[in-house]
């Protein structure tokens, strides 16, 4: 008999949120499942580790008498510990969300979701992440489930380009009035960040940070152009920060120690 496929999940949200009970119902049609996440929501946590307090581990019942594992760390701690101390094996695939909203442009840099997706292809294992254009936690998950379920079918029998992982950004739409779904590339963006001051009883200041995204594209290729658009946005994402493009001008600098010859 052959072998069903092994995936493993994580996410941000935190283990209890309905995001990942619907990314576990998919996968679980196409494999063994291992859930390893954060006990606490953990947000904006990018490619965050713990180094400094201890990491725990706490087996907690799900659902349908699934057992996941809840970590006191953050979503890339998730999948280290998975891979070091709970599976005995490498995954097949590595899942992370369904994220309770979007994770377009320059957000990837900041999200929690991507991190623990990018951890699994640090570790050479395929992965992507979904998220879905709702920040809602009771959003409806149903459309995003379908989606899912194409994109796990397809990575489980197709090869993943070696260093890359998939950001894959859901629109909140019914499932039959999404338009398809495009291959997109990162829209050049930022966040404009704004703190909104307060005073605490003690007469002691304290921020919140809040803001919002702007958009300096044009392109009507990219990841936000399709989800506004009604597309599912499929952005292969790799974690190689060099800027392979900025070596030839940098070389054109002239860089020396004095006495040193250049290579």
């Amino acid at each position: 008999m052959k072998k069903r496929p092994s995936i493993l999940i994580s996410n941000d949200d935190g283990i209890t949120a309905p995001g990942i009970r619907a990314l576990m119902e998919v996968a679980l049609e196409f494999g063994d499942v291992t859930v390893v996440a954060p006990d606490s929501p953990q947000s904006g946590m990018g490619h965050a580790i713990t180094i400094g307090s201890p990491l725990r581990l706490r087996k907690q019942k799900l659902f349908n008498g699934q057992i996941g594992y809840a970590c006191s760390g953050t979503p890339v701690d998730c999948v280290k510990l998975a891979r070091a101390k709970i599976m005995d094996h490498v995954p097949d695939l590595v899942i992370s969300g369904i994220n309770h909203g979007p994770n377009y442009s320059i957000s990837v840099v900041y999200s929690g979701t991507m991190s623990a997706a990018m951890e699994g292809a640090i570790e050479g294992i395929p992965s992507i992440g979904f998220s879905l254009n709702d920040f809602r936690y009771d959003a409806d998950f149903g459309p995003a489930k379908e989606v899912a379920r194409i994109l796990i079918e397809r990575a489980l029998h197709n090869p993943m380009p070696e260093g890359t992982l998939l950001n894959v950004n859901i629109p909140n739409l019914p499932f039959n009035e999404m338009k398809g779904i495009k291959v997109t590339r990162q829209a050049i963006g930022r966040w404009v960040e704004q703190f909104d001051e307060r005073i605490d009883p003690h007469g002691q200041k304290y921020y919140w940070l809040t803001g919002e995204f702007k958009e300096d594209d044009q392109g009507e290729d990219h990841d936000t152009w399709a989800l506004r658009n009604g597309f599912v946005s499929v952005c292969p994402v790799e974690f190689d920060l060099t800027a392979h493009h900025s070596i030839p001008f940098l070389n054109r600098w002239g860089l020396t120690l004095e006495g040193k010859a250049t290579t």
